[in-house]
């Protein structure tokens, strides 16, 4: 088995759309709207095919997203080396984004940096 896409809701789906093909290489389809209900999404296909659906409707809650919360926690990407996940940090980082991490080799040997992305909502960047 494989993991066929993750989905994610966002509350600006043009900024998120935007901030994942801009950083992460992402490659958005035409998008979807159903006009009944208002929800819109896109789907972003990286690199190794993997997916990522963001998704959008008119009402939605927005609790406030703790980075010790139960379920799921982060999206990790793959940059190919050290120097990626460094030069990567280091733009989020300039562009204001937080970084929680690293750049640092880890405990259990992965070379990673952390951040909190669009809304609050934490990525991992590694090798």
């Amino acid at each position: 088995m494989k993991i066929e896409h993750i989905a994610m809701y966002v509350n600006d789906l043009e900024k998120a759309k935007e901030f994942f093909t801009i950083y992460f290489n992402g490659k958005a389809n035409g998008g979807y709207h159903n006009q009944k209900t208002g929800f819109r999404s896109y789907f972003l296909t990286f690199e190794d095919s993997s997916r990522l659906e963001i998704m959008s409707k008119p009402v939605m809650e927005d609790p406030q997203k703790t980075l010790t919360r139960t379920g799921f926690i982060h999206i990790a990407f793959s940059t190919g080396s050290k120097e990626n996940v460094d030069r990567l940090t280091s733009k989020l980082m300039q562009d204001g984004y937080e970084v929680t991490s690293g750049p640092r080799m880890t405990g259990d040997g992965y070379y990673e940096s952390c951040i909190v992305g669009l809304e609050g909502n934490q990525i991992e960047i590694t090798i």
